[in-house]
């Protein structure tokens, strides 16, 4: 197979590296978050390929190839990270897929320029891999039409800066498992009705949050009420894909740090550790070319999982290395205690650390595999 990209991918590889090198240098790009997410928009880099499905409300046209190249591209230069990454990648794909006109016309150009970001509300305390779990309850709102939306959700990216979070939640009371769930959108500003709580991870960061919704109002159902399950799992399976070897570029420079630790330590000169760090990088090339082999491919029940449980396993392995190679020094502090924080990690802690949960959010190996065996394979359904 093919993997090469065209001239035409080419001369826009030249231009998005032209914009990205000449904008890198403006204070927003210091800056980040919603600034940044701005100048995106104004230049036409949000929304790419969105014209394609003829949803006619994207910034420009491009090729799957060249959705490939910018996302390359920006990873590449160490361009801030996206806040608003979740409204373009998951949000958007999902209302050009389910929504109706009005909701098209109303979200997408505001995600296009950058003005609104988003969050998602999916995983629960006791529903997270097996998201069919979820117990928000939503009833309709008599007085103002939507819905009212009440529980809690957890593990939310993002949510303290966000203006809409898309919600599953239970709109049919007396339901259970994939039945009675609407896919709901609601504005995260509503004072006494939404709480966020940032949560501490071991890794010192708080990027997650625990949301409390009491009575939040929710303005828009996608797909049509009931039919939440079958727009979750549609989202869901954007998750690949572009995003995907965009996530395998910053991974190849995890590696590349860790490969020079390894030489600048001799780590490397142990032939265990240096055969460990080759299937690595093997490994890594793989999944990139499993990524391009599905990419656009429809029909696939398994390719989000089988992609899934291939770069959270391996990422896992790789924080791991990230530590060993260090030896004992991996697992103590600084040296100069006096000039940093107690118990500050450094990179290659942080990465560990973190890198523990990669088989777990996102779904869980155990119900990656199970997603494989049943709808891939045919196998008979595990036991409940």
């Amino acid at each position: 197979m093919d993997f090469a990209f065209d001239a035409v991918d080419d001369a826009f590889r030249q231009e998005a590296r032209s914009w990205l090198e000449a904008h890198l240098t403006q204070p927003c790009a210091a800056e980040g978050g919603r600034a940044w997410e701005q100048e995106l928009g104004r230049a036409g880099w949000i929304g790419l390929g969105w014209d394609n499905h003829g949803a006619g409300h994207g910034n420009r046209h491009a090729s799957l190839t060249q959705q490939v190249v910018w996302a390359e591209e920006y990873a590449r230069v160490g361009a801030p990270a996206r806040v608003g990454h979740i409204g373009e990648n998951l949000l958007a794909p999902t209302l050009i897929a389910y929504g109706t006109q009005a909701q098209k016309q109303r979200f997408l150009p505001a995600v296009a320029r950058g003005d609104e970001l988003w969050c998602q509300g999916y995983s629960e305390p006791g529903a997270g891999s097996d998201l069919a779990g979820v117990r928000t309850a939503a009833v309709p709102d008599k007085g103002r039409g939507g819905h009212r939306v009440t529980g809690q959700k957890i593990w939310t990216s993002l949510a303290r800066d966000a203006d809409w979070c898309f919600v599953l939640a239970r709109t049919e009371p007396g339901s259970s498992r994939h039945h009675g769930l609407s896919f709901l959108l609601l504005p995260m500003d509503q004072p006494g009705r939404i709480e966020v709580r940032p949560i501490r991870q071991m890794s010192g960061a708080s990027e997650f949050n625990e949301v409390f919704f009491d009575g939040a109002h929710a303005q828009e159902c996608v797909g049509g009420e009931g039919n939440g399950w079958a727009v979750a799992m549609g989202l869901l399976a954007l998750e690949r894909g572009v995003s995907t070897l965009v996530q395998q570029i910053g991974f190849a420079a995890e590696l590349d740090r860790v490969v020079r630790a390894a030489v600048d330590g001799g780590a490397v000169t142990d032939p265990v550790l240096r055969e460990r760090l080759v299937r690595q990088w093997a490994q890594l090339q793989t999944m990139r070319w499993n990524a391009l082999r599905t990419l656009g491919s429809t029909g696939d029940p398994g390719a989000p999982s089988v992609a899934k449980l291939l770069w959270g396993g391996w990422h896992k392995r790789l924080g791991e290395l990230a530590v060993e190679i260090r030896g004992a020094a991996g697992a103590v502090g600084p040296d100069d205690w006096s000039a940093r924080t107690p118990y500050e990690l450094d990179e290659a802690q942080r990465l560990f650390l973190f890198t523990r949960s990669d088989t777990i959010y996102g779904g869980s190996d155990e119900i990656q595999r199970n997603i494989i065996a049943e709808r891939v394979l045919g196998l008979p359904r595990e036991p409940r």
